[in-house]
């Protein structure tokens, strides 16, 4: 007796027979996909991946502006991590980090205080050492928030809602570009002046 397949399927019970190969391909390129779309490519609107866009918009939320003081980078970090990104403090730190080097970006995102890497590859401090605000080009990218100019969406658990897109008034991924990996496929879109 077999125990995976019942011996008498009712009427509304369906056994399909399909190829392991067949299923295990489509299975793995539709994975591939929703993650090349949702995470590692950038949208062309305003040139951020979702970590990206989600760490600006909290700091913006959480007034962390160009004029106002630093505030440390765990506490921005949770703020994204408990509100609009669940998966894992490393990841946004590390995006957070990309965002304030004059060296990995045209015009830094975010304005940050602190050891925040070097170009020999030095890495950056610990979150809990670190500083961050929002540098004074952000501005462009998410002024008119309230002007109801672009799409919200609810966060991952349904309890407050997040931007699809950021109003950018200029070209952020000419201008910044954009570089990434994802499942079977990797972005790399240079820096441009203007």
């Amino acid at each position: 007796v077999n125990p995976i397949i019942p011996q008498n399927p009712s009427k509304s019970e369906k056994i399909s027979n399909i190829s392991l190969v067949e299923e295990m391909k489509k299975s793995y390129l539709d994975y591939a996909m929703s993650v090349i779309v949702s995470r590692a490519l950038p949208d062309i609107r305003d040139g951020l991946k979702p970590v990206h866009r989600r760490i600006l918009y909290a700091m913006n939320e959480s007034g962390y502006n160009y004029n106002k003081a630093y505030k440390k980078s765990a506490r921005i970090v949770g703020d994204v991590m408990g509100k609009y990104h669940p998966h894992g403090d490393a990841a946004i730190y590390d995006s957070m980090v990309r965002m304030a080097q004059d060296f990995s970006m045209r015009l830094e995102l975010i304005d940050g205080q602190g050891n925040f890497g070097s170009l020999d590859g030095d890495p950056p401090a610990a979150m809990r050492y670190t500083e961050a605000r929002l540098a004074k080009i952000s501005e462009k990218i998410i002024t008119d928030l309230d002007k109801e100019t672009i799409i919200f969406q609810p966060n991952y658990d349904d309890s407050i809602f997040e931007p699809t897109v950021l109003p950018a008034q200029f070209p952020n991924l000419l201008v910044n570009g954009s570089s990434g990996i994802a499942v079977g496929m990797a972005t790399n879109i240079a820096p441009h002046n203007l």
